[in-house]
């Protein structure tokens, strides 16, 4: 039987240290990375949709789903973003790759988009040539979430850590077909910033020091 090969729409050039997960080759680190601002190409992580009109009573993973749209959670390296009465977006962070729940309503959407994550310095400076959607609102507690346009297309966009210096992050996930346009569109943005590509151990490294 033929090894199924998932491989990512977004391209960062060669890297220099790479692992093979769950069918997928990973870009754990690049050279020259510096000291950010990073853009960390994460299509490989797990990410689920779940629609259904009983949300409130679900626990995806034994997790509660946040009560009120555009808010999220974050916990055991998952995070999940309420979406609307109806529906939740579960992202998997960690390197864990769970069985999609056997339940109704659970969509594996992993495939079919593309996700990034932006983050480090000066990060907000690079999103707002984007987007006119505010990442440091005050009225905000990170992590939340924005359903709205980045670079012209519609995204699911997660402030996950914002600071007065305007060092953060965010995390952003989009329809697989724009992930060339998307990419190019950050890289020529965040180009004046140093904005470089870094693998999934500047992540982690980074998603720890959130806990």
């Amino acid at each position: 039987m033929q090894t199924i090969q998932r491989r990512s729409p977004v391209q960062f050039g060669s890297p220099r240290m790479t692992e093979t997960r769950n069918n997928w080759t990973i870009a754990l680190s690049y050279d020259d990375e510096g000291k950010g601002p990073f853009l960390v190409d994460l299509c490989h992580k797990t990410r689920w949709d779940l629609q259904d009109k009983g949300l409130d009573a679900i626990s995806p993973l034994d997790l509660k789903i946040p009560g009120a749209p555009g808010t999220c959670s974050l916990e055991n390296g998952v995070l999940i973003n309420r979406m609307n009465r109806t529906q939740a977006a579960i992202w998997l962070l960690d390197t864990a790759t769970p069985e999609l729940p056997a339940e109704t309503g659970y969509t594996d959407v992993t495939e079919s988009t593309v996700f990034l994550a932006l983050f480090g310095p000066r990060i907000f400076s690079i999103a707002e040539k984007l987007t006119s959607l505010d990442f440091l609102d005050p009225g905000k507690t990170a992590p939340f979430l924005f359903q709205g346009p980045f670079s012209h297309v519609p995204c699911q966009i997660v402030t996950l850590e914002k600071n007065s210096d305007e060092s953060g992050g965010i995390l952003l996930t989009c329809s697989r077909g724009y992930s060339h346009s998307m990419v190019h569109a950050i890289r020529d943005a965040g180009a004046a910033f140093g904005l470089r590509p870094a693998g999934e151990n500047r992540f982690s490294d980074w998603l720890k020091a959130l806990a």
